[in-house]
Formats: C-alpha cells, sequence, structure tokens
C-alpha cells in the first residue's frame, strides 16, 4: 500500500501540500480531483520521488521513499507514472520507445523486452502500432503508448497525472477506457483528473483538494451528491 504521514511541500514561499494524511491500499482506485494549484500533481511527483518532501513520510510497502538509504531507481520500478506531456522519443518506434527502459533498468534481454512491450501494446490497443514512430500517432495513440510503457516495468501502482488535459476532445474517451481497463484488472491507481465523469464511474474513492490540504475524501456516490464543504460544492457547481 502507499502510506502518506503528514506530508508538507513548499515551493519557496508557496506552501502547496499542507499536512496530508491519506493510506491507498492495494487494488483501490483512488482519483484526485480540486482545482489548480491545489497540491494534486505535486503529491503524484513526492509519491514517486521525484520531488522532495518538507517533512512527514511517504511509504511505499513499507519502503520511506524519502529516505536517504532508498534507491529511488529501484523503488520507481514499483511506481508507473504517466503525465501530461507523452514524452515519446521522436527517432525510436512505438516499439524502441516501450523496450527502452525494461532492457536499460530491468536488464531484460531483447526478446523478452519485446514480448512484454508486445502484451502491454496490445491492452491498450496499439499492436498494430509497433513499427510506426511517435509523430504518426494521434495525441490519444500517443497517451495511450506512455500507458503502456509505464506497464512494461510491471508496476505495482500506477499514478496518472492529468493523462488526457492535453488532448481533442474526441481523444479523451479512448485514454479513459483504457484506464477503465486497468481498474477492472485491480490495478492500484492514483489518478489526479478533470474528468469528473470518469471518477464518479471508476473510483473506489475520490480525494478533494483544496489550497494544499484534502479537504474531503469519500466514495464517488458520497462525494459528488453529498458534499460536506463549501469549497468542494464550489468546485463541483463550477465543473458542471
Amino acid at each position: 500500500m502507499i502510506e502518506i504521514e503528514n506530508v508538507y511541500k513548499s515551493f519557496g514561499a508557496l506552501q502547496v501540500l499542507k499536512g496530508i494524511n491519506l493510506t491507498v491500499p492495494n487494488g483501490e482506485v483512488l482519483t484526485v480531483i480540486g482545482g489548480s494549484g491545489s497540491g494534486k500533481s505535486t503529491l503524484l511527483t513526492c509519491i514517486n520521488g521525484l520531488e522532495k518532501i518538507d517533512s512527514g513520510r511517504i511509504l511505499v510497502d513499507g519502503t520511506d521513499v524519502h529516505a536517504k538509504s532508498t534507491d529511488l531507481n529501484k523503488l520507481r520500478q514499483k511506481l508507473g507514472i504517466v503525465f501530461q506531456q507523452f514524452n515519446a522519443f521522436p527517432h525510436l518506434t512505438v516499439l524502441e520507445n516501450v523496450t527502452l527502459a525494461p532492457r536499460k533498468v530491468l536488464g531484460q534481454s531483447k526478446e523478452q523486452a519485446r514480448e512484454m512491450a508486445v502484451k502491454q501494446l496490445s491492452h491498450v490497443g496499439l499492436g498494430d502500432k509497433l513499427d510506426v514512430y511517435p509523430s504518426r500517432l494521434s495525441g490519444g495513440q500517443q497517451q495511450r503508448m506512455a500507458i503502456a510503457r509505464a506497464l512494461a516495468m510491471s508496476p505495482d501502482y500506477m499514478l496518472f497525472d492529468e493523462v488526457t488535459s492535453a488532448l481533442d476532445p474526441q481523444l479523451v474517451g479512448e485514454v479513459l477506457d483504457t484506464l477503465r481497463l486497468l481498474a477492472s484488472e485491480g490495478m492500484t491507481m492514483i489518478c489526479v483528473t478533470h474528468e469528473m465523469k470518469f471518477a464518479r464511474e471508476v473510483s473506489d474513492r475520490v480525494a478533494f483538494f483544496d489550497k494544499g490540504v484534502m479537504a474531503e475524501i469519500a466514495p464517488p456516490a458520497q462525494l459528488f451528491d453529498a458534499p460536506q464543504t463549501e469549497s468542494l460544492k464550489t468546485f463541483l457547481a463550477a465543473t458542471h
């Protein structure tokens, strides 16, 4: 499980996370909603160790992410993360993009890496795009390739940071369908999203962040239909 204990994080004078406490057990899909600057994306980069925290603790399967003794490269093999930008290598084919990390980081043979890459690309509906270069893919396809690339590392957890926000509206659905598929297979996921329908449909729980504080967390029906705080009521009214 992922355990977040009293985590604070600032960028200069700006306090972005203010004492976050949260436990995400194996198999849970947690979506995180909230306005821009509420700390949602920062939380993901702190879980992954890409950002240092000021105080508190983040544990992944009991390993303290920010302890000096922690091998972050090893830990990150458990934590797949997919961002808004696709970050593909333009000079490599789809297959080469997906096999790169398993070969370099996990030390897999070319055949092993290819087998896993083909499996994951087929999984996200790109089995027919193996030899295509990223520039020939639509935005939705590029984002699904990024998901396949993260899955090829066989992570225990997936972190998704606004993976549909850079996409044209007609491409959003195909990426959300991929996330729904992962959720149905029991992947533990934390999804930062603007897609309220998706959050309502797929999540076990939804967390609402407001100005660096986790203002509410509840199952989707409860959070969306009976918001407890004025800030959540205002936020939901603005998203309709």
